[in-house]
């Protein structure tokens, strides 16, 4: 949606889209309402506060989204209103180094605590989970 401003008698065009779907134009969401949902959760943090779905996304503003287990910090680099491919919906936001440090600390991290506590190769009998049940118990 296009919005239209007069200044000074120059005509001043700029591109007005909610949060939720900008979020969804840039396929960080499947679905609009998906998008809607986890907006007004308050998971997303726009310029580091909580914010509504009908927040209007401006140029250079900061978002944080959930992405899995980890947080992506993405800074508005052009805004739209139409869900394209992926490599146009990728040229809409760039993701901060910072983040990306983090998404790979957090990663390495889990990769780490998964060598800690492997999985059995079996269920464990009943005897064993008694025993287990136990020593979480005390």
């Amino acid at each position: 949606m296009f919005k239209q401003f007069d200044i000074n008698n120059i005509c001043v065009k700029f591109m007005s889209v909610r949060l939720d779907k900008y979020l969804w134009a840039c396929r960080f969401y499947k679905t609009r309402s998906l998008s809607r949902s986890v907006v007004a959760s308050g998971k997303v943090k726009y310029n580091g506060q909580a914010c509504k779905p009908s927040k209007i996304v401006e140029l250079g503003a900061v978002i944080r989204v959930p992405a899995g287990f980890d947080y992506k910090e993405v800074v508005v680099k052009s805004i739209s209103d139409q869900r394209g491919k992926s490599e146009v919906a990728q040229t809409l936001y760039e993701e901060t180094p910072k983040s990306i440090e983090q998404r790979l600390k957090d990663q390495e991290a889990r990769k780490l605590s998964a060598f800690h506590s492997p999985r059995p190769d079996q269920k464990p009998s009943k005897k064993q989970r008694r025993e287990l049940i136990k020593l979480k118990v005390q």
